[in-house]
Parts: structure tokens; sequence; C-alpha cells
């Protein structure tokens, strides 16, 4: 993948070795890493509206003192934020079946402890391309919400008779307008939105 310089790798897990271990991995794979001692550290991350601007991606524990990274785990599905910040579950071999149970739910995948060096790093960058993906599509998605802003009343009506497939006359008929003035409002709405066709601009509609 063509990597973010600020592409961050979260490490939740409660025991300091492990923490220190994945950073020392990560680092000499080029990687960014954030540590924190516990699920509740990172949950007091997102409760103060922490939301990702770069790729990232989350090695979670699965047991833990406090809250449990199952139960962090269901917090981020909660706010929406598992395709933006993959899971992959740290696990111990008793914990499998849960991890197992949570991949079906949305976690990206789970390590088995002891993990190999190699899979662990190929299963994270392969997160964070997914991150990228993720925040792509939704700053796309923001990006075609703001176009859609800046449309007049009468170009969002031409639009809707446009992306309906009608032809300018139909669509100066049914709004009352002159069919020169469709199409200047249909360039308009094209311009704006930026669309080169009918069949382009409902595919982007699609996509709100």
């Amino acid at each position: 993948m063509e990597r973010s310089l600020h592409a961050t790798v979260f490490i939740v897990d409660d025991d300091a070795s492990v923490r220190d271990a994945l950073a020392w991995l990560l680092r000499s794979r080029r990687l960014l890493s954030e540590p924190f001692e516990s699920a509740d550290a990172f949950d007091a991350l997102l409760e103060g509206g922490f939301s990702p601007r770069e790729p990232s991606c989350l090695l979670l524990d699965v047991r833990m003192p406090g809250m449990s990274g199952l139960a962090l785990f269901d917090r981020l599905a909660a706010r929406g934020l598992l395709p933006l910040i993959p899971v992959i579950f740290l696990t111990g071999h008793a914990d499998v079946p849960t991890a197992v149970d949570a991949v079906k739910r949305g976690a990206f995948d789970f390590c088995e402890k002891p993990f190999s060096d190699n899979a662990l790093v190929d299963r994270v960058e392969a997160a964070l391309a997914q991150s990228a993906r993720a925040l792509g599509a939704l700053q796309e998605k923001a990006s075609l919400k703001a176009r859609l802003n800046e449309l007049t009343e009468r170009e969002r009506d031409v639009m809707r008779l446009v992306v309906e497939g009608l032809p300018n006359k139909l669509i100066a008929d049914q709004l009352d307008i002159s069919v020169r003035t469709v199409e200047v409002h249909r360039a308009r709405v094209f311009d704006k939105m930026g669309a080169k066709s009918a069949v382009e601009l409902a595919n982007l509609l699609r996509n709100l």
C-alpha cells in the first residue's frame, strides 16, 4: 500500500512488555504506533471526540482488567468507527472462538499469541489499506454533499430530471422554462458536481 506518513497503529494491551515489543516491531517496519494500557484509556480518547483523519488500525487484546477488548470493540462498532479503525484482536488460544465471532461481527482479523511477526505486520498493512479506503470514501462523500449544497433550487430540479433520463425538451416542458435555460442549468450542474454525463451524475448521487 502507499502508506500515509501519519498512519497510526493503536496498541491496546495491559501488558507493558507486549506494548513495547509491538511498538518495536512496528517501528522496525517504519510504522508509527500509539500505546494504551487499557481499553478504558482508549475509550476515553473516543469519548473526547476523536475521529481518525489518517489511516489507522487497532491491535486489541481480548482480556484486560476493567473494560474488555470485546466491550471496546462493541463501542467502536456502535460509533460506526470500524471501517475507519479496523480492529485486529490479539488473543490467547482460549479466546480464539471469541475472536472468530468478533470477526464475523466486523473485526478485521485476529492473531493468536505467540504470533508471527511477519504475519502480524502483513495484517496491519492490510488493515491500514482498508482504513485508507474507508477514509477516502468518507471524504469523497463529504465533498459530494458540499458540491450538492452549492446547487440552486432550480439546478436541483433540472438535475433530478436529468438523472431520470429526460431529454432537455421534456425537462423544459415540465419546469415551464426554455430549452436554452435547461441547457444552461444542466451545464452548471455538471460543472458543480464534477460529472461529464447523466450516468456519471447518477452514480455520484447513488453514493450519498
